[in-house]
Formats: C-alpha cells, structure tokens, sequence
C-alpha cells in the first residue's frame, strides 16, 4: 500500500470522482455526453468515445489534486494510456489515487437485493491491478428493499471480496448502493448500518476499507462509520439526485465527501469548445468540492 496516497485519501480535502461505466452503463454515459449510438457501431469504437472523455475530463487543468483526491476507473480504462502514459500513472503524476471497479455487475434480484455477479478471473485482475499501481478497488451491490436477509446477504459478499482485496495490499470500496426511489429506504439504511458495522468488527489490525453509501435519509446516519479505526473513508454517491440535489444531502453529512458520476458529469458535452468544457467541468467540481467540505 502506498502510504502516501492512503494518507492523502485518509485526511485531504475534496472528493472522488467516479469515471468507471462498464459495459452496460457506457452507451447511457456517451448519450448523456452527446455521443448517440449511430455514432459507433463495435464495442470497441464505443469504448475509444469513453475513453476520449475519460482523458478530456482527466487532463483538464481544474481536474485537479486541490479538489479531486481519487478517481475510480473502469478496467479498460486501467489499460489504456493517456499521452502514452498508463492512466492511473497520470492521475498519479497529478496527485489523484487511481481505484479500480472490479465488480462484473449485477445479478438477478433475490429478497430485495441484487448481490453482485461472480468475479471468476478477480484473483488475476487484482495482480493486474497492483502492476498498474492502482491503490484500491470498488464493487458495488444494490439494495432495493429493506429485506433484513438479503442486505445481509449483501454485506456479507462485500466483505468476503473485500478481504481478498485487502490480502493483496489494496484498499477496497465496499458499495452495498441502497436504491434512493424505495419506499422503505430508511428502514433499509438502519439494517444496512447495523450489517457495516457487524463486518466492520471481523477486521484485523492493519485491514482498512472505505465504504460508499447512498445519501442517507436521516442525516448523519452513518457519522458512527466516519472515524471508526478499520475504515478509511466515507464517501457518498449521487444515485440519481440532480448535483444541486445530491450536493445540499451530503453538505448535512459531516465527514462524508462524494464520489459522483453522474452529477459530475452531467453538464459537459462532446461539442463543446475547450472553454466551454472547462468551464461547465469547473463549475461542478467546485460545488461537488464546496459539498464534501
């Protein structure tokens, strides 16, 4: 583990920028950017257009190590370059700690929860991880009620890869994502916490994860999580809100800070001039950064 960058994601001001669509999400993510499906038609031209954002975003002048601590990136993403640089090398060079999403997705909802798919290939992409000088790792689950045995079920998972992460010297996320659109998403966060924290206490000296929870229902929720000694970080995503939205819940959240996708990107376009992209880029981590303060 690098030490530097642990102390940086521990204590440093700013946020984590998640720039990790798989897959599934990348056709959502590139319209969202003004790239429509008529514009590619291999997986392969699909993830050169990600990829063109990723960097433009990325080598962005205000894309940088004052407010963006970390930055997650998808497993291509992981092996590609920008400037002939690999990119979590780049992100390295200007003082963001580069993650890596490793979940495969989503399985099939069982008790209100989907657990994440099996990872078959996870113990040979974490040593791919650790060659690249990623410095941690994100899964995420969904939980869509407050079904005590399936967020259980959730927890639990996380935290069975969580360790084969922290057994390879890397920090992981554990995101069990709690659905903000359920009736009952309260009464899913209570038994949600209660499960962290059960898990929480499995850990040895020296074993550190940082969680990524959904904004909260109820303020502070999990204030209890944010200086206990096994986890690094607290951090939050937007799942849906607007950024105005999502900004003004993790404000009321003292010592979460946001690791957004969405909302960070939400405003920048493909056919943008230089200016223009920067400007509206800017605007969000400033007001994403302003939140997690």
């Amino acid at each position: 583990m690098n030490q530097k960058q642990f102390e940086k994601i521990k204590t440093d001001h700013g946020f984590i920028a998640a720039l990790d669509q798989s897959g599934g999400s990348t056709p959502k993510a590139l319209k969202a950017y003004g790239v429509d499906e008529d514009q590619y038609s291999t997986e392969e031209e699909m993830f050169d257009l990600v990829h063109e954002m990723r960097t433009r975003i990325i080598k962005s002048r205000v894309f940088n190590s004052d407010r963006v601590i970390g930055a997650i990136l998808f497993e291509q993403t992981m092996d590609r370059t920008i400037d002939g640089v690999y990119t979590a090398d780049y992100l390295a060079e200007k003082g963001i700690v580069p993650f890596l999403k490793i979940d495969k997705g989503l399985a099939d909802e069982t008790n209100g929860v989907q657990l994440m798919k099996p990872i078959p290939d996870l113990d040979s992409l974490l040593d791919r991880a650790v060659a690249r000088n990623i410095f941690g790792t994100k899964m995420r689950s969904t939980i869509n009620a407050a079904n005590a045995e399936g967020i259980k079920a959730v927890v639990e998972q996380q935290f069975e890869v969580a360790k084969q992460v922290i057994a390879k010297g890397l920090v992981p996320i554990v995101e069990p994502e709690v659905n903000i659109t359920i009736e009952d998403k309260h009464e899913a966060e209570v038994i949600l916490k209660e499960e962290i924290a059960k898990q929480l206490e499995t850990l040895r000296d020296g074993e550190f994860v940082m969680l990524k929870l959904s904004l909260p229902t109820e303020d502070n929720l999990y204030k209890d999580f944010v200086n206990h000694p096994h986890v690094v970080r607290v951090v939050a995503l937007s799942g849906g809100y607007s950024r105005q939205e999502a900004n003004e819940i993790l404000a009321r959240n003292e010592g979460v800070i946001a690791s957004f996708s969405r909302a960070l990107s939400s405003d920048l376009r493909a056919d943008q001039s230089d200016e223009d992209f920067t400007l509206k880029l800017n605007e969000a981590i400033e007001s994403i950064y302003t939140a997690s303060l």
